[in-house]
C-alpha cells in the first residue's frame, strides 16, 4: 500500500505475520530503498515483497531494524537470503533478537535465525540512502533500544512500537518501561511538526498533532 509520496520519499507498507505487523520500504528517486522491520512469515508475504521490489526496479541498500521484537525480525533471514543485507538497530537490542529462538516455538513460528549486524546504529544522527536522510530518534520504553526513523523533509516518522493512533507501545515485556516511554514520546516525539505522519509498527497512521490532542495515555 503506498502511504507517502513526497518530492523524495515514498512509503509503501506491507502487514505481516499473525501479528498484522506492519514493513515498510521506502525509496526515492535514485531507485535505492531500505526495508524497515521485515516482519514477512510466510511465502505469500516474502513474495509479495519481493514482487514489489521487483516491479519497481528498486536497489536494497539497507535493512533497518527499529527494535528486535519477534514479529519485527521475522524477515530478517529472508532479506539476507535475498539481498545479502544484515540488519542494523541499536546495540541495546541484541539481547532481544539473540532470544527470539528460545521464544518462538512456543509462539507457533518456525524462526529463521536473523544475522547479527556488521554495524550498530547510534543513539543520535542519520542515516543515508539514495539521495534521502532519515534522522535517528532514540526512544526506549517498549524495548530497551528502540529507534524511530525521521524524515524532516517528507514530514514523517517511522515510530516501530512507540506510539500508535489512540495509545502505546506494550511495556510488560522484558526491557519495557512505561515511565521511560511516556517521557520518550513527550520530550522527543511530541516536539516534532504536528503535521508529521506517523507510522506505526501496527495499525492505521496518525499524526504527532492528533496523538498531541487526543491519545489518551498522553492526556491524563
Amino acid at each position: 500500500m503506498l502511504l507517502h509520496l513526497s518530492a523524495m520519499i515514498e512509503v509503501h507498507s506491507f502487514t505481516c505475520n499473525p501479528y498484522q505487523e506492519n514493513t515498510y520500504i521506502l525509496f526515492d528517486e535514485t531507485k535505492e530503498c531500505v526495508i524497515i522491520d521485515p516482519g514477512m512469515y510466510t511465502g505469500a508475504e516474502q513474495n509479495e515483497v519481493v514482487r514489489f521490489i521487483t516491479n519497481k526496479g528498486l536497489k536494497p541498500v539497507r535493512l533497518l531494524n527499529t527494535h528486535c521484537h519477534i514479529d519485527h525480525v521475522l524477515g530478517n533471514k529472508f532479506i539476507f537470503d535475498t539481498y545479502t543485507l544484515k540488519p542494523e538497530f541499536h546495540r541495546g537490542e541484541l539481547p532481544l533478537l539473540t532470544a527470539v529462538p528460545s521464544y518462538a516455538p512456543a509462539q507457533g513460528f518456525n524462526y529463521e535465525i536473523s544475522p547479527l549486524p556488521d554495524n550498530f546504529l547510534p543513539e543520535t544522527g542519520s542515516i543515508t540512502f539514495g539521495n534521502s536522510v532519515l534522522d535517528l530518534i532514540y526512544a526506549p520504553g517498549h524495548s530497551p533500544s528502540h529507534l524511530c526513523f525521521y524524515s524532516k523533509t517528507g514530514k514523517f516518522l517511522i515510530g516501530g512500537d512507540v506510539l500508535f493512533h489512540g495509545s502505546i507501545g506494550r511495556t510488560d515485556l522484558p526491557g519495557g518501561n512505561y515511565t521511560q516511554l511516556i517521557k520518550n514520546i513527550r520530550e522527543k516525539l511530541f516536539v516534532l511538526p504536528e503535521d508529521v505522519t506517523v507510522y506505526p509498527g501496527h495499525g492505521s497512521e496518525t499524526s504527532i498533532g492528533f496523538e498531541k490532542q487526543h491519545n489518551p495515555f498522553l492526556n491524563q
